[in-house]
């Protein structure tokens, strides 16, 4: 039996025969995206972007002419590929590509730039940066030593060999990683295996209905754990669906591509829902036959109220993780209990417990931290064996950092976070990550972050600094972190000076103490 990847922790025995046995893991690979319909319809169309229609045919094509292509430079099984694509059909061919060979794909976001490419193509050990930013793509392999190949988007086309087998995968082999919410500084790295992934595909495409017949938009980008595979847009492929892809949620490039392509499923955060509800009715849009599935930072009640009245779409209201566990409401579950609550577990095997302070569970209606185990939640973050000794139970429960409660019908409630990130628009964003750089200003003596409350977007960022001689302006401090290579996402949207920063007994910054302080100034 071959060895497990370094740094990766696979599930017990015991639970890995259960989620076999009870048909979960069936053992699929991801490699096999596209091949289905590429065999018995070929022309069926795959991918749908804004100036294209792609074909499940030509795409398996392609993703084997690149898979060959990979392998030819030297990219192979267990080798690390930072990807940071937007929503292109090359991230799709790419993906699959990587996937055939046994390669595993590092998911950065979109807006990431020199310091988080740069960090992961570190921590994962890449061999291989993928992005479309050829400055960017110089600046990163100067820093990270790993790194042989850089291929800009751009020039994939040329990167082709003659399809032919690879020693693929198996199973319960790692298949690519997704990026925490960075809760301790930059964030880790998820081991999501083909058996895990391709069961959360499945299931929750089979939960909302959406199967051959349907289209699913990626409004949000792709290498987002929502709009990846939940079912997302892989999982419309893997369904044998359609994957439309937009290059942003704006509702003048969407709700024409949802008409066009008569979309029945998309993910949302709240802040974009929101846009949707006060304009829709300007762009004349019918939306009427779509589940809109939302998450990712907090729904207020009312907003979740208005989606049909609004839009004529059905809510769904998600908790989802990228470490792998997803709740949320049913189609048929009522607007009512879409609004106010998460909804109940993708299936039977997944575990949730809300805990006290001593990790002891308390009954429904009492609020404490949720700690969570199944088929599709990880059993480690990889590659950081101390950190994993604490965030995980001695019995395989992930602490997940969030406050949540149970109804007495056992639909899941979230009610606030232990952890100190700022949700911004459904990005997160770590403050020690901020403030790490912040510091770096040499007028700044010290600095907190901590977030602001915002209708639009959920939370925003407010930098809080102890100045050193003049104090830096709010647009100086966004220009050094835009040097110091951060995504524009997680730039401060307000700055306050103060003469020092309260601390706790142990002399932590006591950001509750700031934060009444702040409220009260």
């Amino acid at each position: 039996m071959e060895t497990p990847l370094h740094g990766f922790t696979p599930w017990p025995p015991e639970f890995a025969d259960r989620y076999r046995q009870a048909g979960y893991w069936r053992g699929e690979v991801l490699g096999d995206l596209l091949r289905g319909p590429a065999a018995t319809d070929p022309q069926r169309t795959a991918v749908v972007t804004k100036q294209a229609r792609y074909s499940y045919g030509e795409l398996d094509l392609r993703a084997d002419q690149l898979a060959a292509g990979l392998a030819e430079l030297g990219i192979g099984r267990r080798d690390r590929v930072v990807v940071g694509l937007p929503n292109t059909v090359e991230f799709v061919t790419t993906c699959v590509a990587l996937f055939r060979i046994g390669a595993l794909p590092v998911l950065a976001l979109p807006a990431h730039r020199r310091a988080e490419l740069t960090y992961l193509a570190q921590y994962s050990e890449a061999v291989a940066l993928i992005t479309p930013h050829a400055d960017l793509a110089q600046e990163v392999a100067k820093e990270a030593n790993t790194l042989k190949h850089v291929l800009l988007a751009g020039d994939l086309a040329s990167v082709s060999g003659t399809p032919r087998d690879h020693q693929g995968p198996s199973p319960s082999d790692v298949a690519f990683f997704l990026l925490s919410g960075g809760t301790t500084g930059l964030p880790k790295l998820i081991p999501r295996t083909h058996d895990d992934y391709a069961f959360q595909m499945r299931a929750s495409a089979a939960a909302m209905g959406f199967d051959e017949r349907h289209a699913y938009l990626a409004a949000l980008p792709v290498a987002h754990n929502a709009a990846l595979g939940c079912p997302g847009a892989l999982g419309a492929l893997w369904v044998g669906g359609r994957a439309v892809l937009a290059s942003s949620p704006a509702p003048d490039e969407v709700f024409p591509l949802i008409a066009q392509e008569k979309v029945t499923l998309t993910t949302l955060m709240p802040a974009v829902l929101s846009l949707w509800t006060d304009t829709a009715e300007l762009f004349n849009a019918d939306l009427s036959g779509l589940t809109i599935e939302v998450g990712g930072a907090v729904l207020a009640p009312e907003l979740g109220r208005k989606v049909r009245p609004a839009l004529g779409a059905t809510l769904t209201h998600w908790f989802g993780m990228a470490e792998g566990i997803l709740c949320f409401t049913r189609r048929d579950d009522g607007d009512e209990v879409a609004a106010t609550t998460q909804g109940t577990p993708m299936c039977e095997g997944d575990e949730l417990l809300i805990v006290d302070e001593d990790d002891k569970p308390l009954p429904a209606g009492e609020t404490g931290q949720l700690l969570v185990r199944g088929p599709c939640v990880l059993r480690g973050y990889y590659n950081v064996e101390e950190h994993n000794k604490t965030v995980f139970t001695a019995d395989g429960f992930l602490r997940t950092g969030d406050l949540a409660k149970l109804t007495a019908e056992g639909r899941l409630v979230i009610t606030g976070r232990i952890k100190d990130v700022i949700n911004r628009g459904g990005e997160k964003v770590s403050s020690d990550e901020v403030e790490s750089h912040l510091i770096a200003h040499p007028n700044v003596r010290g600095a907190a972050v901590l977030p602001l409350a915002d209708r639009r977007l959920g939370e925003k960022i407010c930098a809080v600094i102890v100045a050193r001689g003049e104090p830096p302006t709010l647009a100086e401090l966004r220009e050094l972190l835009r040097q110091r290579g951060l995504a524009d996402f997680k730039l401060p949207d307000r700055l306050e000076i103060v003469e020092s920063l309260p601390q706790t007994n142990v002399g932590k910054i006591d950001k509750r103490k700031l934060a009444a302080l702040l409220d009260g100034s």
